[in-house]
């Protein structure tokens, strides 16, 4: 289980990965393995676990070790009671439990960190421009995510890992346009995280110079705290979901380098305030890029494909510097 959020991630499955596996260990940490363990496309991670033995009595079933250890106290009188000393140090109180559950959230992320910065790097030698999409459900991300494909074909090549709770629908729509795809299912999980990436790389042809898009699971609160080695998140806004949503979700919209406002053909049929969601997405990110596009016109789409392509660009620049002589 993710303690950040408190989303069931025990049922992960990445499309190709063979018995696919992601591992809680002692302090609440997390990462994912596929069993087969080729990774020779991606970045390497390492198998160390740490794991909790159990113990077989003669004359009982096999138990671990995690015990509240009861003691019976005789008094002079000759009378008795008895109490459990908890070994669990989240049982001590109120305030104990908080700051383990902090402590606990905080190594959760910085294990996350340290992959996504993995994740990064290999990118980044092969100038790969990798972008995390992130949106509440509805938004069209997928949509616009396929007509994006099509436009750049013979311009940039394009890779999309799909995250979604079940269902391969969108990898299969994304691969209907020629573009690879594979599908990360999250099972209970709300988020997809740098783990779950890293296990993909392996699994996905990506070419050098590539455009790597991450379709995250539709959820504006969690993917906001996850890192997954992405160049930057972008966030899909449609009108049909109203302009107060960088307000109520402000994490999401602060993590975001860009703002694409999609859908942006209905707003003649809806009582939508354009100015004032943009001034709501600057009032919690006055740096973010606001671009706003349709993606069943086509409306705002060149604005959209020559900031990938500048992105890109930059990405292959870098990445021919740190080979040149």
């Amino acid at each position: 289980m993710c303690l950040t959020c408190g989303c069931g991630s025990d049922e992960v499955h990445v499309e190709g990965a063979q018995h696919a596996h992601v591992h809680t260990h002692p302090d609440g940490t997390t990462h994912s393995h596929a069993h087969d363990h080729d990774h020779s496309h991606g970045p390497d991670h390492e198998h160390a676990h740490d794991h909790a033995h159990a113990h077989e009595h003669g004359d009982g079933p096999a138990h671990d070790h995690d015990h509240d250890h009861a003691h019976v106290h005789t008094h002079a009188d000759g009378t008795t009671h008895s109490h459990a000393h908890a070994a669990d140090p989240l049982h001590v109180g109120p305030a104990t439990t908080t700051a383990r559950m902090v402590q606990i959230e905080r190594d959760i992320l910085a294990s996350n960190d340290a992959i996504a910065q993995r994740n990064r790097a290999w990118l980044a030698a092969r100038g790969i421009f990798a972008l995390n999409l992130v949106s509440s459900p509805g938004s069209g991300k997928t949509t616009l995510l396929v007509r994006t494909i099509e436009q750049l074909a013979g311009r940039l090549p394009v890779a999309v890992i799909e995250g979604d709770q079940q269902t391969t629908f969108d990898a299969d729509r994304i691969r209907a346009t020629g573009a690879p795809a594979i599908q990360i299912n999250t099972g209970k999980g709300c988020h997809l995280d740098a783990a779950m990436v890293q296990t993909a790389l392996g699994r996905l042809p990506l070419a050098d110079n590539a455009v790597l898009m991450v379709e995250n699971v539709g959820n504006l609160v969690c993917p906001a705290g996850f890192d997954l080695g992405e160049a930057h998140k972008v966030v899909v806004l449609s009108v049909t979901e109203g302009e107060d949503k960088p307000l109520k979700y402000p994490d999401m919209f602060h993590a975001a380098s860009l703002m694409l406002l999609n859908k942006v053909d209905l707003l003649p049929h809806l009582a939508f305030d354009v100015e004032r969601c943009l001034a709501n997405a600057r009032r919690v990110n006055p740096t973010i890029e606001i671009l706003q596009v349709s993606a069943t016109t086509g409306q705002g789409m060149d604005g959209w494909l020559a900031w990938i392509e500048r992105g890109a660009h930059a990405a292959q620049g870098r990445q021919l510097a740190s080979v040149t002589p």
